[in-house]
């Protein structure tokens, strides 16, 4: 029957059980982390990535874009602008469940501007939403 070198379909089948075994283990841990992350990453765009564009930008123009203007005002001279220096971003981001993040200048919550994306709920007002004036701390 042969030279005995290989595997035999019981020895095959005992290494998926275990792999199946393990997956099953692993996988509840994994289950929730994504919406995590997106959220995770909307803050980082938020209070991080935009934000020090639109900070760039004020230094350079003496004020933040005007809410007609937009975040494209980081990427084209807006036609009010004198010194513009830009780009200041190479793109505006998508939010992580794909729509425009929503700014405002001056905002509603801050004197400068309200930058927010609607989170996974993509509504206005949800209680997912993620903002620039609603940022949560770690615990110590």
């Amino acid at each position: 029957m042969g030279n005995g070198k290989g595997f035999t379909l019981i020895e095959l089948m005992l290494v998926v059980v275990i792999i199946g075994v393990l997956v099953s283990m692993v996988a509840p841990r994994l289950a929730g982390r994504s919406e995590e992350a997106r959220i995770a990453a909307a803050r980082a765009d938020i209070n991080a990535n935009i934000s020090v564009a639109l900070d760039l930008y004020e230094l350079d123009n003496g004020k933040y874009p005007e809410t007609e203007e937009g975040l494209a005002a980081l990427l084209a001279k807006p036609d009010s602008v004198v010194k513009w220096k830009g780009p200041y971003i190479k793109k505006v981001p998508l939010d992580p469940w794909g729509k425009s993040y929503v700014y405002r200048s001056p905002g509603d919550h801050n004197i400068d501007y309200d930058l927010y994306s609607y989170g996974p709920d993509r509504q206005e007002g949800g209680e997912d939403n993620v903002s620039n004036w609603e940022i949560e701390y770690a615990e110590e």
